[in-house]
C-alpha cells in the first residue's frame, strides 16, 4: 500500500484558568464538610501542580461536546474548514449522555459540517487514541482522504462533593469517623477536564506534518481483572453488579456513578504490561525502540514515571531522560485527551527536525488496554 497518513494539524483546548492545588477543594467541594484526609498524599505522589475544570461556582461552563468542538475549531483556517471534514472520530470516558453518541453531539455542534461518517469510542484513556487508529486506517485505505479525531473529558462533575454526600451520610450512621473509600477519593485529586484533536490527511499540509508509521492496540482483559470502573458495584464477597442491577435508591448510597480505581492492581501491572506491549509492537514492526527521539507516555501520575523507566531498563530499552516528554504536572491528567494535548504541546514548544521519531504510548487501566504509535517528523 503506497498511501501514507499524516497528522497535519493539532489543536487542544483547556477550559478556564488553571486551578492550583490549594484551590481544588474550593471548586470540587468538601465531602461531609471536611477536607480530604488523603488529598495532600495523592498530590505529593502525582506531582500535578495545576489542572483545568470546566466548572465554576458549581456550574458547568462547557459540556464535553463543547470542549471537543472548541479543540476542533482550532484546526480550521482558509485552507481547511469544517465543510472539508470527511470523517469524525471521537473518544471519551465521560460523554454528556448515554444516548445519542458523543460523536453525534459533537457533529451536531459543527453546524456547517456536511453529513459525514462518525465513530464514538468508549472506554477509558485508550478511547481517543483508538479513534485515531480508526481514522488512520480509513485514510490509509483510501476510504476517506482526511479525518478529524480527538479526545475530550468532562470529569469534574463526577468529582464534586455532592456526588458522595449520600454515601457519606450512610457511612456516618454506622461509623464514628466516616470517610469515603480510598479508591474513590483517590481519583478526585488525579483527574481533570480538557480536549485535544488532530487532522489526518493523505498528503502533508503546511510546513510540518507527522507521518503515522503505525498504530498498535492490545487488551490484556483476558489475563487481568477490572482495575478502574464506573457504574459497577463490588460487594464484600467480590461479586459484582452493574448499575442496571441495582435499585436507583442505592445508586447514591454507594456512589455508583463515581469513578473508582484499585490502586494495588494498577501499581502491580500497569508498567509491566506497558513494556510488554512496547516490546511486542516494536518486534512486529522490526523497530528499535531506543532509536526514538521523543517518548511520550501518558502517565496518570508521576509516581509511574520511575516504575515505567525501571521496567524499560530491565528489558534493556533505557532512554535518555531528555527523550521523555510529559506535561502532566502543568495540565493534569485529562484521561483520553492527554496524549493529544501532550503531542500538541511538544510540536508547539520544541524545534522538531526532519526524520525525528516520536513514540506514543497510552495505557488504559479499566481492564488494561494499551495503544502505541510511531510518528515521523516531516518538514517541507
Amino acid at each position: 500500500m503506497n498511501r501514507k497518513v499524516y497528522i497535519s494539524r493539532l489543536s487542544s483546548f483547556l477550559p478556564n484558568a488553571p486551578v492550583d492545588n490549594d484551590e481544588m477543594e474550593n471548586i470540587l467541594g468538601y465531602v461531609g464538610g471536611h477536607p480530604s484526609r488523603i488529598k495532600k498524599i495523592i498530590l505529593r505522589q502525582n506531582q500535578i501542580k495545576q489542572r483545568h475544570y470546566a466548572m465554576r461556582d458549581g456550574n458547568l461552563t462547557h459540556t464535553n461536546a463543547e470542549l471537543m468542538v472548541n479543540a476542533i475549531n482550532g484546526l480550521f483556517d482558509n485552507e481547511f474548514d469544517v465543510n472539508a471534514i470527511e470523517l469524525l472520530a471521537c473518544g471519551t470516558s465521560t460523554p454528556d449522555q448515554l444516548i445519542p453518541s458523543h460523536a453525534s453531539m459533537v457533529h451536531g455542534l459543527l453546524k456547517e459540517s456536511n453529513p459525514i461518517p462518525l465513530l464514538s469510542v468508549s472506554g477509558v484513556c485508550c478511547s481517543a487514541i483508538q479513534a485515531l487508529e480508526f481514522a488512520f486506517l480509513s485514510v490509509l485505505s483510501g476510504h476517506t482522504n482526511n479525518a478529524v479525531c480527538g479526545g475530550s473529558e468532562l470529569v469534574s462533575p463526577l468529582l464534586r462533593s455532592d456526588m458522595f454526600e449520600e454515601e457519606y451520610r450512610t457511612i456516618n450512621q454506622i461509623q464514628e469517623n466516616p470517610y469515603i473509600a480510598f479508591e474513590k477519593d483517590f481519583l478526585r485529586w488525579m483527574l481533570s477536564d480538557g480536549a485535544g484533536c488532530v487532522l489526518l490527511t493523505d498528503k502533508p499540509m503546511g510546513k510540518m506534518s507527522l507521518e503515522i508509521k503505525w498504530i498498535e492496540s492490545v487488551s490484556y482483559a483476558n489475563e487481568l481483572d477490572v482495575c478502574m470502573s464506573q457504574g459497577l458495584f463490588e460487594s464484600q464477597d467480590g461479586t459484582r453488579q452493574t448499575w442496571k442491577q441495582i435499585s436507583p435508591r442505592d445508586w447514591q448510597k454507594h456512589s455508583i456513578f463515581s469513578i473508582k480505581q484499585d490502586v494495588k492492581i494498577l501499581s502491580e501491572h500497569v508498567a509491566e504490561k506497558a513494556v510488554e506491549h512496547i516490546c511486542n509492537s516494536c518486534k512486529k514492526h522490526n523497530f528499535g525502540f531506543t532509536d526514538v527521539d521523543y517518548f511520550l507516555p501518558h502517565l496518570s501520575s508521576m509516581f509511574f514515571w520511575k516504575k515505567l523507566e525501571d521496567k524499560l531498563n530491565e528489558k534493556e530499552l533505557s532512554l535518555d531522560t531528555e527523550k521523555w516528554f510529559t506535561n502532566l504536572t502543568r495540565v493534569g491528567n485529562i484521561g483520553s485527551a492527554s496524549i493529544y494535548v501532550m503531542l500538541d504541546e511538544l510540536c508547539r514548544t520544541r524545534q522538531l527536525h526532519n526524520g525525528e521519531l516520536i513514540y506514543l504510548i497510552v495505557p488504559e487501566s479499566g481492564r488494561f488496554s494499551y495503544t502505541t504509535a510511531l510518528l515521523e517528523v516531516r518538514l517541507s
